[in-house]
């Protein structure tokens, strides 16, 4: 436990010296959520954003953005750089197991999660009158689901991305993508035809559904969970194959 506080307290630190990756996870989703807030205000329209007021929509969906970038930028930048270095084989030959490093990169990212999540809810709620959650309890094994689920995305893409480059690359592009069409942007409402479609395999779009459900007490979105659910299950199966390719 102890190596594993360790490599926790480490990665932490190795977090804030990114740069880009803080903007993307901590900064950018504030500042653009408190824009959409103050633009739209929370008065609701009949055929979009499912019939919530703007900022009672938008704020779990941020909440949800940043736990995704927290897995697919961060996480995975910051594998794929060791992935490069050669710290990965190295580390095999150290006393503790490579599931150890993979789990403090999770909890990193867990934890800068928790951090973004609340600074969205306060400022929404102080400057915009925006919900705080209705069921605390739903809403926080939600937001586990969604980190996790993520965070595990974030680990895979590490191992197979060769370079830290890469990853960022791959990381930002997600960034943007999950924002236009997983519900952080336009709603699905105004969408073209196409691009609603391609909401639809977006994985933001049902992160942002499990957690607005417990967040605005409309109960459980029992579809959004079980894909984020297959989400992680999926991702821990690949990973786990990967790294018995790589360590083989």
């Amino acid at each position: 436990m102890r190596g594993l506080r360790e490599l926790c307290w480490v990665e932490l630190k190795l977090f804030f010296r990114e740069p880009l990756t803080v903007l993307f996870v901590l900064i950018l989703p504030v500042i653009v959520l408190y824009v959409l807030n103050g633009v739209f205000g929370n008065r609701t329209s009949a055929g979009v954003y499912n019939g919530l007021g703007p900022i009672d929509f938008y704020t779990p969906t941020y909440v949800a953005l940043v736990a995704a970038t927290a897995g697919v930028l961060s996480v995975s930048v910051h594998l794929a750089a060791y992935r490069e270095r050669g710290v990965l084989r190295r580390f095999r030959a150290s006393p503790l197991p490579t599931a150890a490093l993979l789990a403090a990169h999770v909890f990193v990212a867990l934890l800068m999660g928790v951090t973004g999540a609340i600074l969205i809810a306060v400022l929404s709620a102080t400057g915009y009158g925006g919900a705080l959650p209705h069921d605390w309890p739903g809403t926080v094994l939600a937001f586990l689901l969604v980190s996790i689920a993520f965070a595990a995305l974030g680990v895979l893409l590490g191992i197979l991305l060769r370079t830290a480059r890469a990853a960022q690359g791959l990381g930002v592009l997600l960034f943007f993508v999950f924002m236009m069409l997983g519900g952080a942007g336009p709603p699905k409402e105004v969408l073209p035809a196409t691009l609603a479609r391609l909401a639809d395999a977006v994985p933001l779009t049902y992160a942002a559904r499990a957690l607005r459900g417990p967040w605005l007490g409309l109960g459980w979105d029992t579809g959004a969970v079980a894909v984020m659910a297959a989400l992680l299950v999926l991702t821990i199966g690949l990973t786990a194959w990967r790294l018995n390719r790589i360590e083989a």
